[in-house]
């Protein structure tokens, strides 16, 4: 016996051993936790030592797809948040935690920004989910033949494309899925029924004892016609659906009973429910409850809640001196007002607009050659006694000038019979750049117009005759830069603009005292833009070349010697540019409700109401 004991004692010790081995050592470890893209592909990988068990599942009313891997081992700062939305897929966040309530299982959670597909797959010991950028990347037959998939998941699939699946094939399951409406999937066992005149209480308890459901029928439907059927190997489930629709019965669900009424007696009962309910309405008592309005105008959500208030009992009043509103009314009609409140009361989006006006213009000209030829006279004739010989004179500069740009010249007046000799040699090169960056800003509120203006004035003279006599003045001409702009914020975050942009400049004086030359130049556009992004309102580029050759015909075109008989080849080349870029952002983005976090929870708020 003592040595019996003994064994035992090892062989339970042993035991203890093996349990405390397989929990020490037995679970897979994670070495590393990576997100990347493909194509149209968004790829979370999971890197480990051994296969590890992996299972998945989407829940669509938060947009979300949860991989959970089983019995595993990670270090901390492998569960750290990756985040995805700055990438152009449909993955916002993936953030990875130990999962409650278990010792060594890991979750990871994926943030989508719309509900798509996924596939989850195992090369080698790695983890691979596959999440589609857009619905419709991956075929039924890839989503079908993913490596585990749920209950949960193969529910999201399906609702993906308008159908009603079963959570599972459970019978509660089934049972809840007749009782809604639109295209249905079957998943029942499949049966056969071949019935003449049969009463439709008798069909019904035939397909409940195929089932095994829990069937209570009420006592109108004894009178319904009897039913003639012929169905060969269709599923238990969509046999039934059929019979309600034929007899126009409407299902009601409790757990796994289901109650048959037919569609006249459902609807008297949700006729004497609605009146059971304005009967509670009048005799539920009244609460009164003080709301302080922050941003929204008082009139303006008095309003809008007007409509939610109980008929003929709820009341509002408002207090201008507190931007208050009293609203008296049942509890439930309170809670709803403040759901109200709570999604409208937020603040105004502060947008500051800027624009970038940038005008770029260069100027070319080139001139060279004889100004005009080469000019002589001479008079055999005359009697040049006494009179003084003037000349030769010789000119040169170095660097000629816009006035003078003659770079060598001989002249002389009179020598001997010879008189009226001139050469002037123009040899002229000239180049100018300007570039003009204005950059408008402005912040108004969401659609408020906002106007900015800035003039720039330069004067120049003028001559007014009076009896005679000329009176000299000046006078003033102005170039403007004005931006105008209506933003509105769309639902999702994005700007749209209705944009003006006058851009007026002044140009060279065509000469001393003259006013200037004047462009003007103006968009009127109506543009979407993304928060924060740029976007190029319009470009404006221009392009001009002169060339201007005169002198005698035929001789200017003599080679080596025709630029004796012609003008100064003479060209100029002008280029200027405007482009024009606007920025849009959102000050308040996150006090207006436009976070992501905020645009959840109003878009619950508001299908609880």
């Amino acid at each position: 016996m003592d040595i019996l004991k003994e064994e035992n004692m090892k062989k339970g010790f042993f035991s203890v051993f093996l349990a405390f081995f397989a929990i020490t050592v037995g679970a897979q470890e994670i070495k590393n936790v990576s997100f990347t893209q493909e194509g149209e592909i968004s790829k979370l990988i999971i890197e480990a030592d051994q296969a590890i068990l992996a299972e998945r599942f989407h829940v669509t009313e938060d947009k979300q797809i949860i991989l959970d891997l089983k019995n595993a081992k990670v270090s901390p700062k492998l569960l750290r948040g990756i985040d995805t939305s700055e990438f152009p897929g449909s993955t916002v966040y993936v953030s990875g935690y130990r999962k409650p309530g278990t010792s060594n299982d890991v979750r990871f959670a994926i943030q989508l920004r719309d509900n798509v597909r996924s596939v989850l797959e195992t090369k080698g010991n790695d983890i691979v989910l596959n999440i589609e950028n857009r619905f419709g990347v991956f075929s039924k037959n890839q989503v079908k033949s993913s490596a585990v998939t749920t209950a949960k998941s193969q529910e999201t699939f399906s609702d993906a494309v308008g159908l009603n699946v079963p959570k599972s094939t459970s019978l509660e399951d089934i049972l809840e899925n007749l009782t809604l409406s639109g295209p249905k999937k079957y998943v029942g066992r499949r049966i056969s029924i071949n019935v003449r005149g049969i009463p439709v209480t008798d069909v019904l308890n035939m397909i409940a004892d195929t089932s095994g459901f829990n069937i209570i029928i009420d006592q109108n439907v004894n009178g319904l016609p009897p039913l003639t059927l012929s169905l060969t190997n269709v599923p238990w489930d969509q046999a039934l659906d059929t019979i309600m629709k034929l007899s126009k019965l409407v299902a009601e669900k409790n757990a796994n009973i289901l109650i048959m009424k037919t569609a006249d007696q459902a609807a008297a009962e949700q006729t004497a429910l609605i009146a059971a309910n304005k009967q509670k309405e009048t005799l539920e008592p009244l609460v009164t409850r003080v709301f302080l309005i922050n941003y929204a105008t008082l009139a303006d959500i008095k309003t809008v809640i007007a409509d939610y208030t109980t008929p003929t009992r709820g009341k509002i009043q408002v207090d201008d001196r507190t931007n208050s509103l009293i609203i008296r009314d049942t509890v439930e009609a309170i809670d709803r007002i403040k759901k109200i409140i709570e999604t409208l009361d937020t603040q105004t989006p502060q947008i500051l607009i800027e624009a970038k006006i940038v005008e770029a213009q260069e100027d070319y000209s080139k001139s060279i050659g004889l100004t005009k030829g080469v000019t002589f006279g001479y008079d055999p004739v005359v009697n040049t006694t006494g009179l003084t010989a003037r000349g030769p004179g010789f000119a040169f500069s170095t660097a000629p000038g816009v006035d003078s740009p003659t770079v060598a010249g001989v002249t002389i007046g009179i020598y001997k019979r010879l008189t009226g000799l001139n050469f002037n040699l123009e040899m002229m090169e000239q180049e100018a750049k300007a570039r003009v960056i204005s950059s408008p800003r402005v912040v108004t509120q969401n659609k408020q117009p906002a106007t900015l203006t800035a003039n720039e004035s330069t004067a120049f003279s003028t001559n007014t005759v009076t009896n005679g006599a000329t009176t000299t003045g000046f006078s003033t001409a102005t170039a403007t830069t004005s931006l105008n702009v209506t933003p509105q914020v769309t639902n999702d975050g994005a700007i749209n603009l209705r944009v003006t942009v006058n851009k007026s400049s002044f140009g060279i004086r065509p000469i001393v005292g003259a006013p200037p030359n004047q462009t003007t130049r103006t968009i009127n556009t109506n543009v979407l833009v993304d928060n924060g992004s740029t976007v190029v309102l319009g470009g404006l580029y221009t392009h001009s070349s002169n060339e201007i050759v005169a002198g005698i015909p035929y001789l200017k075109d003599l080679p080596l010697v025709g630029w004796l008989f012609r003008n100064p080849f003479n060209t100029k080349t002008s280029k200027s540019e405007l482009v024009i870029f606007i920025t849009p952002r959102i000050l308040n983005q996150e006090e207006a409700g436009f976070s992501e976090k905020r645009a959840t929870n109003v878009k619950s708020d508001s299908e609880s109401l």
